[in-house]
């Protein structure tokens, strides 16, 4: 088996001390499977609760728009799964032409066959990606949670993007519709510079096709094409109004994943409340990641 990464711009909370400046990387997944015990018969588990430090060779690479790429890299077990709960990234960690020491990063899930990233060429550890040929390999060193996640523990959820912050909402996404037992429903509000940057439109689309009255996306750009089909304009609080649940009438929860003046915007900071506070959500149904 393989797995899908999708590249981003901006790096997990968690890892912000080590990875300033960085980046996050997606992996699309259905991956996300259920602890299982070595001798249950289950299949091998690449990722658990402690350091993985496995190098995996890139499968394959596939141009996606202008700065992104998706890269697939292969399990060294064809029977293996990620182990991967919902939400969790991975720690990648490369050795770039001309350092001495090793750039970390962190990257999120997306799929269970590759990675997709976007290539910054001012980035060390961008350049470096962005560089890899089939064969040559990539050093994952540890899981990462991320917000957790209940199933059925609202009736309707809403995602909020920006740019390459669409990585780890659609991995949510993703795992919320392919749990059968998982009934919530979701709104999608993704904001982008360019409809070229629309990335995963295809995936959501389907998602749309499939679930349809349970999942919908809108896209809203900063900078439209001529003729675009896309919203004009920005993630604002009037457009958060008009297409998200009202937390003030039902129990919601909203997930924000963007570049850090957009979070900065719909969270708020310290002192300052955010788009998200003045609808009338509560900060325990605010999560970024």
């Amino acid at each position: 088996m393989s797995i899908t990464f999708l590249r981003g711009i901006r790096p997990t909370k968690a890892l912000t001390a080590i990875a300033t400046g960085g980046i996050s990387l997606g992996i699309y997944s259905r991956m996300m499977t259920g602890s299982a015990h070595a001798d249950s018969g289950s299949p091998p588990k690449m990722f658990g609760s402690g350091p993985a430090f496995v190098s995996l060779p890139l499968e394959s690479s596939e141009v996606v728009n202008h700065n992104t790429k998706r890269l697939r890299f292969r399990l060294p077990d064809e029977n293996a799964v990620s182990g991967l709960a919902l939400t969790s990234a991975v720690l990648t960690m490369s050795w770039p032409k001309g350092r001495w020491l090793p750039v970390a990063r962190p990257y999120t899930p997306i799929s269970p066959s590759g990675i997709a990233r976007y290539g910054f060429p001012d980035g060390k550890q961008s350049a470096h990606l962005h560089s890899l040929t089939p064969g040559e390999t990539l050093l994952f060193a540890a899981a990462l949670k991320g917000p957790a996640w209940k199933p059925n523990d609202v009736p309707h959820v809403t995602l909020i993007a920006g740019g390459a912050g669409i990585t780890p909402i659609y991995q949510l996404a993703q795992g919320i519709l392919r749990n059968s037992e998982d009934k919530t429903k979701i709104t999608l509000v993704f904001g982008i510079n360019t409809d070229a940057d629309a990335l995963l439109k295809t995936e959501f689309d389907a998602f749309e096709k499939e679930f349809p009255g349970r999942f919908k996306a809108i896209y809203t750009v900063s900078r439209p094409e001529a003729g675009s089909l896309l919203r004009q304009g920005h993630v604002t609080k009037a457009l958060l109004e008009k297409v998200a649940p009202n937390p003030t009438k039902q129990e919601t929860k909203v997930f924000v994943c963007g570049p850090p003046a957009m979070e900065a915007t719909l969270v708020g900071t310290r002192g300052s409340p955010g788009v998200l506070e003045q609808l009338g959500y509560r900060k325990d149904q605010i999560h970024t990641f």
